[in-house]
């Protein structure tokens, strides 16, 4: 079977795109499960379940614009530069998101290189722009107030070349993780504090916030305006101090403008948010900077026994999972995506849609490609093309 073109019970290539759009995205995992068949019935989210799924409709002006769809580089690891930039065009992805180093790495983007020879980098990125594709962002995910002061100082360094390669390259948005310190002076591990009580917890979360976290930004958000950069966008994420939308504010509020959100909603989905309430509501504040497209299932069996935290990463795990990763249209609907794609237009977002795929059933290459089918089915229809 062609990576390309897959086929079989949990391939969309037999649907048009209106039957597609009828139908929901995680009725798609049923083959894809050995032996779970009760998985793809609990992912089909259902009233009884306290989950809250987005709503559609809330909001919507019914705006219209074409916004690229793209990917993030760390799918294609194993390939070469020249052989990625064939993968994408050849899927009709208009965009891509690059890592530069910290946990996506830099497996495309030899950023020293670059930095040392001008010239390279303006072959480097004329060979996207040759292929139609434009690299829209740079992503140095990682955690620069980590207590290990050597971890803090590589991620603190590779923040600042991106910054510069950005610069160098025209590149507007950067996007990474605000990191977690430790909860003490002491500390030797990251401590993730989101619970206030006992009272030494909510003492440990404000030495953080005083201390570390926004001293820090204040300082890297100077150096990235200095050099002409004024959007560091967060991915809001479990075990870093920005994990949802409040957390972002109180950062922005602190530091500045140049704060705002990769909204990545696979990370919202299980903390019960609606993803378009969410687009919205910092989309007015113009906080949106960039967007991932994952997708998360919730399995409401499992959430009404073992509650949300429960996250897993491995196919095997899933009978016992609350949640986990899939690729765009696996956890939730067609028409779940639609509404979510016509917020972003509503706020007029001018960044890319960039397919992220971390799906323990899908191989990355695949899952990119059926997110990117559901993408481009679902702009097309809210575009009427």
């Amino acid at each position: 079977m062609s990576a390309r073109h897959p086929n079989g019970p949990d391939s969309p290539a037999g649907l048009d795109r209106r039957q597609f759009l009828t139908a929901t995205g995680t009725g798609l995992i049923a083959a894809a499960v050995p032996g779970a068949a009760h998985l793809a019935e609990a992912a089909n989210l259902s009233p009884k379940a306290d989950v809250p799924a987005p709503s559609p409709a809330q909001g919507s002006t019914g705006a219209k614009k074409k916004i690229p769809i793209g990917v993030f580089d760390p799918v294609y690891a194993d390939l070469s530069l020249d052989a990625m930039i064939d993968t994408i065009s050849g899927l009709g992805l208009e965009a891509v998101e690059i890592g530069t180093g910290g946990y996506p790495g830099s497996n495309h983007c030899p950023v020293d290189q670059l930095l040392e020879d001008p010239a390279k980098a303006k072959a480097w990125v004329k060979k996207f722009e040759d292929r139609g594709i434009r690299v829209a962002t740079l992503s140095c995910h990682g955690n620069p107030i980590h207590p290990d002061d050597a971890h803090a100082k590589r991620d603190r360094e590779t923040f600042q070349k991106t910054v510069r390669l950005a610069q160098m390259i025209g590149v507007k948005v950067i996007v990474g993780f605000s990191g977690c310190p430790g909860g003490s002076p002491t500390d030797t591990q990251p401590n993730w504090i989101t619970y206030r009580w006992p009272e030494e917890y909510d003492q440990a979360l404000q030495w953080q916030w005083k201390e570390k976290v926004v001293p820090y930004w204040k300082e890297a958000a100077k150096y990235a305006r200095d050099h002409g950069i004024h959007r560091l966008a967060f991915e809001m994420h479990p075990n870093f101090v920005v994990y949802n939308p409040r957390t972002l504010l109180r950062l922005r509020e602190a530091v500045g403008p140049e704060i705002g959100a990769n909204c990545d909603l696979s990370h919202l989905f299980w903390q019960g948010c609606d993803a378009v309430e969410v687009i919205h509501f910092l989309g007015k504040q113009g906080m949106i900077f960039h967007a991932h497209m994952k997708d998360t299932v919730l399995y409401p069996e499992n959430v009404a026994k073992y509650g949300v935290l429960n996250f897993v990463f491995e196919k095997q795990d899933l009978p016992l999972a609350s949640d986990a990763f899939r690729a765009v249209g696996y956890g939730h609907g067609a028409a779940t995506w639609k509404a979510i794609l016509q917020a972003y237009m509503d706020i007029d977002y001018d960044g890319i849609f960039s397919i992220e795929n971390e799906d323990p059933i899908l191989p990355g290459p695949v899952g990119v490609e059926r997110a990117a089918y559901v993408l481009k089915n679902v702009r097309n229809e809210i575009l009427g093309t």
